[in-house]
């Protein structure tokens, strides 16, 4: 029987409670997603300034924020949305992503959400968003190397 999200541990502190880790203890895909969006709601919403158009991904039928950085040679990604599953899914891959270098992210895994089984139940566009973010997030690493983007996952 798989844990009610209630019982997992929110905090990021450790990589065993990353996440990653939580929902790799989890074996059904709609438990994962429960536990996803239950994280989701207790993550910081972007600050006011943050939520602007220079922000916005395009093509969302709802409002979703993506702002990546470059600090010290690693990337950062913070998302949100007004949907609480798009802020659960691109924030999971925002936290994936972060703090690796460049060449990190363009090397590692691709379409952890896709292993995890987060994706198929999911509306096409709904689908096509969180993998639209996961593609900027895989273009903004290669501009960071000097490198062409990568195919985007979502073509």
């Amino acid at each position: 029987m798989e844990a009610p999200p209630s019982t997992v541990p929110h905090g990021t502190a450790s990589p065993e409670s990353s996440p990653a880790a939580v929902l790799g203890l989890l074996t059904d895909p709609q438990a994962r997603l429960s536990w996803l969006v239950d994280w989701a709601r207790h993550q910081p919403s972007l600050p006011v300034q943050d939520r602007i158009d220079r922000h916005r991904v395009s093509g969302c039928q709802v409002r979703l924020w993506w702002i990546p950085e470059l600090r010290e040679g690693r990337c950062w990604f913070r998302t949100d949305s007004d949907a609480v599953s798009l802020k659960a899914l691109t924030g999971f891959l925002s936290q994936h992503y972060s703090g690796r270098t460049p060449l990190e992210v363009i090397q590692g895994e691709r379409a952890p959400l896709e292993r995890l089984g987060l994706l198929r139940h999911l509306a096409d566009n709904r689908r096509a968003t969180v993998l639209r973010v996961e593609d900027l997030i895989h273009a903004f690493a290669s501009e960071a190397l000097g490198a062409p983007p990568p195919p985007a996952a979502s073509a």
